[in-house]
């Protein structure tokens, strides 16, 4: 498989790495998620070129998961904004998160809390599934193909074993 075939694949994943799947992009989000918009502060943040930085959210906007906002008209001043598409990354980039908080944070611990506002608690993200509320983890899965699957002499691996 290429990577610049990936979005062809048959495969939610690996269509959604055709979008995402690079280091800069996830972190570009991160600031977006944490209220960054603007080009200048994207780049002083992160410290990616002009030219990266600008190709990495040009593909944003053409996937729909930012767009860009006037804030000033003379001279022209645009900002990045999540779209409601982008919005639904929220609960991928938590887990990344939670994840690196787990397996990847130093002796001090984690270096940002994530504290939900409707209680006022530090919350840590779990899945739970859709119809009976239940926690869900990799191993209380199945994978069944679905209506979208293109037969691509490729079946998917089975289920996490216990």
């Amino acid at each position: 498989m290429r990577w610049e075939e990936l979005d062809q694949q048959p495969c939610s994943m690996a269509r959604t790495l055709a979008v995402i799947g690079d280091k800069w992009t996830l972190l570009i989000l991160r600031d977006c998620f944490l209220g960054v918009r603007r080009f200048d502060e994207f780049e002083r943040r992160l410290g990616v070129t002009r030219h990266l930085l600008a190709a990495r959210l040009k593909k944003l906007v053409e996937y729909g998961v930012l767009t860009r906002v006037a804030y000033q008209q003379r001279p022209l001043r645009e900002e990045y904004r999540l779209t409601e598409k982008g919005l639904e990354l929220h609960p991928a980039i938590l887990a990344l998160v939670a994840w690196g908080d787990r397996h990847m944070a130093d002796q001090r611990g984690a270096p940002v809390v994530h504290v939900h506002k409707g209680c006022g608690k530090v919350m840590e993200p779990v899945t739970v599934c859709s119809e009976c509320g239940e926690r869900v983890g990799a191993r209380d899965v199945e994978v069944r193909l679905g209506a979208g699957w293109a037969d691509a002499g490729v079946l998917p691996a089975r289920s996490v074993e216990r």
